[in-house]
């Protein structure tokens, strides 16, 4: 693997500072950029943030037993946990990383840090930027299932809306109930009949509902033909 892997921006400080028992200690955990399942680093005692842990409860008490003394232990000893930290963590993130480099892979395409499980040997590239030919294959295999059954179904609904009757108007809303009748001819929940629209007995005109005149001939509606009636043959 290459040698400049630094992980700028894929990994994740689980260090802490001070802590007593096991507490204080580095661990960094990284993350491939590809399937984002993580690895973290064995964890690195930090001897001084231990040791201020220890102390730091020692003052506690001390502080109980003569007051105010302990208030000052405590800030040295976190003084003296904060000075190494710095130095320590740096060294820690050293081997970390000289350990990730075992883990990981650097894309020379992508530039993306990627795991084993999704880096390709054969191409020494990144699944991302190579991927797996069986599994291209496959995906390929049922797009084209899925796009032909698509237009196989497109065909077949354009068949069936040849026999739809589209000129013809219908009320969507029953007047009576005022309930959706989706073009029925009765109305699905009081059973009024759906009348067609009124047409006009000049011109044939279908008339917009409440219309005093026809909108195309000006003769006044008194004189339409009833509702579901057909125009008379010109």
């Amino acid at each position: 693997m290459s040698d400049d892997l630094q992980f700028a921006d894929n990994f994740r400080d689980l260090s802490i500072q001070s802590g007593t028992g096991t507490g204080a200690g580095f661990q960094f955990e990284f993350y491939c950029e590809c399937c984002n399942d993580t690895w973290r680093s064995p964890f690195e005692p930090y001897k001084s943030g231990r040791a201020s842990g220890w102390m730091q409860e020692a003052s506690g008490l001390l502080g109980n037993l003569l007051g105010g003394v302990g208030y000052s232990v405590d800030n040295a000893v976190d003084g003296l946990a904060r000075a190494g930290w710095g130095t320590a963590r740096d060294d820690a993130f050293r081997h970390a990383i000289d350990a990730a480099k075992r883990h990981f892979h650097r894309c020379a395409q992508c530039h993306n840090y990627a795991c084993d499980r999704c880096w390709s040997d054969d191409a020494g590239l990144c699944q991302r930027c190579a991927p797996d030919l069986a599994a291209s294959v496959q995906v390929a295999r049922q797009e084209g299932r899925r796009e032909t059954a698509m237009e196989r179904a497109r065909e077949v609904g354009a068949g069936l809306g040849a026999g739809v009757d589209v000129t013809t108007s219908h009320q969507l809303v029953c007047p009576a109930c005022h309930a959706e009748t989706r073009g029925a001819k009765f109305c699905p929940q009081c059973g009024h009949h759906l009348a067609m629209a009124a047409s006009c007995g000049g011109c044939h005109a279908e008339l917009p509902a409440g219309s005093r005149f026809c909108p195309e001939c000006g003769k006044p509606t008194g004189a339409m033909d009833p509702p579901g009636m057909p125009p008379p043959p010109r």
